[in-house]
């Protein structure tokens, strides 16, 4: 009898944007990828772990029991763990001048301490964060979030990447390369729409570093031929 290998798992772990919300046409980019690999032949199984509100260290709070329940068979865990969080941390509280949500140093402190943790379960690989609309903040009534701190905050994401030598998939700028960017945006000005998810799902699959982690370098290289 033939045996069946066992696919890779990849658990991605993150806030509202993981999670899909503002797309209610495909799901979110992580939903579209889980999709897309499912009509792989060897695509990797993944699991969709974003939590709506989360920030670094709600999300570091849950890294080893989220890890640790994703191994479907016995004694085994995921072979990979991607990170996708920040943009809720960014946020100034009360008022545009108020205070950040988790503070850049203890943003960055946290996230130093969050991949150390992580690399030792699995491969890591971190995306970077997406735009907000400044115009009609703000969020909840209560929320400030501002352009330039968004961009402060991915750079601390890809400095800690860089200190950790794990791969960082920027997004800010490829997206704000778009002059109709806020176009991407739900009304909120805060989360990605359908259209929005899209454009990262494409970046997302196309990630050399995830794509090599996969395997799938061939597979995409036969896609972009045809």
């Amino acid at each position: 009898m033939a045996v069946t290998a066992t696919p890779r798992k990849l658990i991605v772990l993150g806030d509202s944007g993981v999670y899909g919300w503002g797309d209610p046409d495909g799901g979110g980019w992580c939903e579209r990828l889980r999709r897309h690999w499912m009509g792989l032949p060897d695509g990797p199984v993944l699991y969709n772990l974003g939590v709506r509100g989360d920030g670094l260290e709600r999300l570091a709070a849950r890294l080893h029991g989220e890890v640790g329940s994703r191994g479907e068979l016995r004694r085994q865990a995921p072979q990979g763990i991607v990170i996708s969080v920040g943009l809720n941390d960014t946020a100034r509280v009360g008022r545009p001048d108020g205070r950040h949500q988790l503070a850049p140093e203890a943003f960055l402190f946290g996230l130093q301490q969050l991949l150390r943790e992580a690399v030792r379960l699995a491969p890591v690989l971190v995306i970077g964060l997406t735009p907000v609309d400044e115009a009609v903040m703000p969020f909840a009534g209560c929320l400030w979030y501002q352009l330039a701190v968004v961009h402060q905050y991915e750079r601390l994401l890809e400095e800690a990447c860089l200190e950790a030598d794990v791969p960082f998939l920027p997004l800010l700028e490829p997206l704000l390369q778009d002059p109709h960017w806020s176009r991407l945006l739900t009304a909120d000005g805060l989360h990605l729409n359908a259209d929005g998810h899209d454009r990262v799902y494409e970046r997302v699959r196309q990630w050399p570093a995830l794509l090599a982690w996969a395997g799938l370098e061939l597979s995409l290289a036969g896609t972009l031929a045809c």
